[in-house]
């Protein structure tokens, strides 16, 4: 059965595209307007077509799974787009929901659009490392300009059907029923030709000084990224060369983006967080907890910032202290943080005041009786947290669920504080918390299903991405960043400073380096899990050059100083203190500094990142490599356009990583060195196991 259903009323015929969820350009799509299109020209009755799509959309897009298919396989959009572009009748694009991508593409094709108040019209292939390839960047600035096109090409964020009428780019605002208002239109605009094609039209505005400035700002907006100069390229070409010679040149440029690196890592991405919330086992129709209200215990930097993401849905949050000093302080916060977003322009007093409104401070912890969910966000000490889980095991109602924030503890042993271990979850949000996208959720051996799949649900109300994780020493993204930071220390212990480290990464594409990271974090909280892990083991207390900083008081950007100095704010400036402290270390170890170039130091960081995550592989910890990819993009600001540490990986070959690891003295994973050995890729595994 065709994804395109036809039929018409007397003079119109309309054409619409039902293939859910979202109508996406996928094969049959592109033939069922064809035979359509065909059906409107063989019908003398036939004076319009309109194309509408069924469900919530018109079309959000081509369907990316199609970008890897032979030409001979992939749909025709081109093709349709090309007929309508010359086609004999009116045809008028009725847009609701989403006109995205191809979407877009399509409907600029036709001689009309209409759309419904609150659709959102836009081309954002560059989010995928691609560019409009159907017209896009040729049609986009003949109706918008130059200037705009570029703005909404370059950033990826689409326009409203409001502006979009201000722009020109839809040709009227439909109130009521979109199908008979869209007919309607097309009734009164027969028989007024020649009709209207975009691709006549002339380019508005562009000059050279413009796209002079436009190519400026990528180093700061893209860095690292193939598929935005290229954009720049061919709106420029559209001011001064003929439709047909930049819409050529759009097709071959836009092969040569989906050939790319950038583009493979970001569509990899793209569909690794779309699979997070897979989870093998856990049913669709598993019955969910109904989050009403929110308690938090303690309201500091991370308590408080957790507040503000329920805060911002309207869920009402109750969050307790210890004294009023501290409750005082953490409110305090919470406004501060409130009231930077309405200088800004991005919340109203209004709203700010309606989200304080939901606010609650108490220090009673009984005053968490009644809520559905409650958030454990105190001191990172394992007999601390156990005690607050006693409490609330006699405080919380029957199905509360319990959950703690706990970055590296064992969330089991949390559990076994409490008589009902199946209530209770980890919910590691990063910091800030009400800025940071990702939440590991942490699910213990007890955790049952419905508070699982209440979690994962709860995460998209609040905007973030969940990716389930298991019970281990600082769970996925700590544990891993934990082994880099010891590669790090390492390579600093061997000759390298910790300034030549950090940049290594920033050439690499990530804002921060390890060493940056840990100042902002607080040195003093890995000093922390180094001695609960030297407890743990039963080892000696720690001694190494990072445990001196911190014992000597420098603990990172708060304090002033740490592994960098910061004489003015959070700027790190490299620190002769530190450098001091580092040369004495290294004497003592009888260790002869040596020169590292920035080769060597990108390839053990990395290999360190990816031997680790193998590791929490082949134990389950993660579901899949590309929950890894989504975990170190979204929580640690790991570059997007490479796919993630798993997907970089599979980049440059694990045979290489592998190669890596062994050279400077670690043993690889035996899942990557299985891999490694088969010439398979992490992706590769994802899919065997049904998770990719």
């Amino acid at each position: 059965m065709s994804p395109v259903h036809q039929f018409h009323q007397d003079d119109v015929l309309v054409l619409t595209i039902d293939n859910p969820p979202v109508n996406a350009l996928s094969p049959g799509v592109p033939e069922g307007l064809h035979a359509g299109l065909d059906v409107a020209e063989q019908d003398d009755r036939i004076w319009a077509v309109v194309i509408i799509g069924a469900g919530r959309t018109f079309v959000a897009g081509a369907d990316i799974r199609t970008f890897d298919l032979p030409p001979e396989q992939s749909p025709d959009l081109r093709g349709v787009i090309d007929r309508l572009d010359s086609f004999g009748l009116l045809t008028v694009a009725a847009i609701h929901g989403a006109a995205l991508g191809g979407g877009l593409e399509l409907a600029l094709a036709c001689t009309f659009r209409v759309a419904v108040p609150g659709a959102q019209l836009g081309l954002p292939e560059v989010r995928l490392g691609v560019l409009p390839g159907a017209g896009g960047t040729q049609r986009l600035p003949r109706v918008v300009g130059v200037q705009k096109a570029l703005e909404m090409m370059l950033s990826g964020n689409s326009v409203g059907a409001e502006e979009a009428e201000t722009l020109g780019l839809i040709d009227d605002l439909i109130d009521g029923d979109l199908l008979t208002g869209a007919m309607s239109f097309a009734r009164a605009n027969v028989g007024n030709p020649p009709l209207p094609r975009v691709s006549k039209q002339k380019v508005k505005g562009g000059s050279p000084e413009l796209f002079a400035a436009a190519r400026a700002g990528l180093g700061k907006t893209h860095k690292g990224q193939y598929s935005p100069d290229l954009i720049v390229d061919l709106v420029e070409l559209a001011t001064h060369k003929p439709f047909a010679e930049g819409y050529a040149a759009e097709k071959k440029k836009f092969m040569q983006a989906l050939a790319s690196p950038q583009s493979r890592g970001l569509r990899r991405l793209f569909f690794a967080e779309r699979a997070v919330g897979k989870v093998p086992g856990l049913s669709k129709d598993t019955p969910l907890t109904e989050i009403n209200t929110v308690g938090i215990i303690g309201a500091g930097t991370m308590g408080g910032g957790i507040a503000m993401n329920f805060l911002n849905v309207g869920i009402p949050v109750t969050i307790v202290e210890t004294t009023q000093e501290a409750l005082d302080r953490g409110l305090g916060i919470i406004r501060t943080n409130y009231e930077g977003t309405v200088r800004k322009g991005r919340l109203s007093q209004a709203e700010m005041d309606r989200r304080l409104s939901l606010l609650t401070p108490t220090l009673s912890l009984d005053a968490l009786s009644g809520a559905d969910l409650v958030i454990e966000a105190v001191f990172e000490a394992m007999a601390v947290k156990r005690e607050i889980f006693a409490r609330l095991d006699a405080i919380a109602k029957p199905g509360a669920i319990l959950a703690s924030n706990t970055s590296t503890l064992d969330v089991n042993e949390i559990a076994r504080s409490t008589r009902r271990p199946e209530s209770v979850i980890g919910l590691h949000f990063f910091s800030p918390a009400n800025v940071m996208k990702l939440l590991e959720i942490v699910r213990g051996a007890a955790t049952s299903d419905t508070v699982l799949a209440t979690c994962l649900s709860l995460a998209r109300r609040i905007n973030k991405v969940g990716v389930v994780v298991g019970v281990c020493d600082g769970f996925v993204g700590n544990r891993m960043v934990g082994r880099y930071g010891d590669e790090a220390r390492k390579l600093a212990e061997e000759g390298a400073a910790p300034e030549q480290i950090d940049a290594a990464m920033h050439d690499l594409g990530l804002p921060m380096g390890p060493f940056e990271m840990s100042d902002m974090a607080g040195l003093d909280v890995g000093y922390l899990i180094r001695q609960h892990q030297a407890r743990v083991a039963g080892a000696p207390k720690p001694g190494g050059w990072l445990d001196r900083l911190v014992e000597e008081g420098r603990k990172g950007q708060k304090t002033g100083g740490g592994i960098y100095d910061y004489p003015a704010g959070r700027t790190p400036v490299p620190s002769p203190h530190t450098a001091a402290l580092l040369d004495t270390y290294r004497h003592e170890q009888a260790v002869s500094p040596r020169t590292i170039d920035a080769d060597e130091i990108t390839r053990r960081l990395i290999a360190s990142l990816v031997g680790e995550g193998a590791q929490i592989l082949d134990e389950g910890i993660a579901l899949r490599s590309g929950d890894i990819d989504v975990i170190y993009v979204y929580g640690y600001g790991f570059p997007a356009y490479r796919g993630g540490p798993m997907g970089y990986a599979d980049e440059v070959g694990l045979a290489s990583v592998v190669a890596d690891l062994e050279r400077f003295g670690s043993v690889p994973a035996p899942l990557l060195k299985r891999l490694a050995d088969e010439g398979k890729t992490f992706g590769e595994w994802d899919k065997e196991r049904g998770r990719g």
